[in-house]
């Protein structure tokens, strides 16, 4: 796989994750152990590794996620308009530094195909196996002034099929986007969505999905403080810590590849991920966190979870550890809490705080 193009060998991930779940179960990789398990937003979720935003992000590999043992997964980003995103290539890998740029610029089919998609899982009574979100953001064609419509436009197709939402408003490859994590803006869209959550459960008698928002990692701290304290008081249910950033602090690759433009993930964003989560959890303790980036083993996990997130996400760990990883991970976590005597995922959660 890492002989071939980035983008083409992430195509043929998805391609065969979509089409051989029936094979991936016969790796035993979903790891069960009720000592994982827990419940938030009125979800269960087995273990608390989930897969983050922009691996599927078109809902192609739902049942392959349960079968790799994910303990929920995010879908998207999903748009209100069907785009192509970026010009490739767009998509780098930097081995050596474990990490990833790219620049898809949310590629993907639209809202209204997307929710196509989810109902025909539904239909096969596969979609709800473990919780999925789903991850929404602006269309590119979109002026920022009409970001709110948009928006609100995702949700109304996608909330019968989501678990749970997120407001994606930090991606650094939609012009313009992160500006809409100013105050105002940003409570704009996020009193529309609630309100809407809120009609949306009254006319259905179903329940209310929990909506988050993703943060960026390069916001200073006083902004970052003024996004989490909006975040609380407008009702929202969580913050996903972090996204993927425009630094290139201490990379190690050649510099044709730390050049390129785009987002970093992967373990360069490992230590400003925990520092903003610490952050987080020291300012708004009530608000849970999905804490991503740099996370690629068992040992991150706890560290995350002992800080104070409620769960966890994994995106380019996958591509440089494999399909099992997550097993390992789960299997390293029990391990773990039976060193240490902890006999529930809920004892490890803010231990350290």
């Amino acid at each position: 796989m890492f002989r071939m193009d980035p983008e083409r060998a992430h195509l043929r991930a998805m391609s065969v994750a979509e089409h051989t779940t029936p094979l991936i179960r016969l790796g035993r990789l979903r790891v069960r152990d009720e000592r994982l398990s827990q419940r938030l937003w009125g979800l269960r979720f087995p273990n608390p590794v989930g897969l983050g935003a922009g691996y599927d992000k078109w809902g192609r590999g739902i049942s392959a996620w349960h079968a790799l043992g994910f303990g929920f997964a995010e879908i998207g980003t999903v748009t209100a308009l069907a785009q192509d995103g970026n010009p490739t290539p767009r998509l780098v890998r930097l081995p050596q530094d474990r990490a990833v740029i790219n620049r898809m610029g949310f590629n993907n089919e639209g809202a209204a195909a997307t929710a196509h998609r989810l109902a025909q899982w539904d239909r096969r009574g596969v979609l709800h196996r473990i919780p999925i979100g789903v991850n929404i953001g602006k269309s590119k064609v979109t002026p920022l002034e009409d970001a709110k419509r948009d928006y609100v436009s995702s949700l109304e197709r996608l909330w019968p099929y989501a678990d749970y939402i997120v407001v994606n408003v930090s991606s650094p490859n939609t012009p313009g986007l992160r500006e809409l994590q100013e105050s105002v803006a940003l409570g704009g869209i996020l009193e529309e969505l609630v309100e809407l959550n809120r009609v949306k459960s009254q006319l259905t008698g179903a329940r209310r999905r929990p909506i988050l928002v993703k943060i960026a990692p390069d916001l200073t701290d006083e902004q970052f403080d003024a996004a989490i304290d909006l975040i609380s008081a407008v009702g929202v249910h969580g913050v996903i810590i972090s996204n993927t950033t425009l630094s290139r602090e201490g990379l190690t690759s050649a510099a044709r590849l730390t050049a390129q433009e785009g987002g970093l993930s992967g373990a360069p964003l490992a230590a400003r991920s925990l520092a903003m989560l610490r952050r987080s959890i020291a300012r708004a303790p009530q608000l849970p966190v999905v804490s991503v980036g740099g996370i690629t083993s068992a040992d991150d996990v706890w560290e995350r979870l002992a800080a104070g997130a409620s769960l966890v996400q994994v995106w380019t760990g996958l591509i440089y550890e494999g399909p099992a990883m997550v097993a390992r991970i789960n299997r390293g976590l029990i391990a773990r809490m039976d060193a240490e005597g902890i006999r529930d995922i809920s004892e490890l959660i803010g231990r350290e705080v």
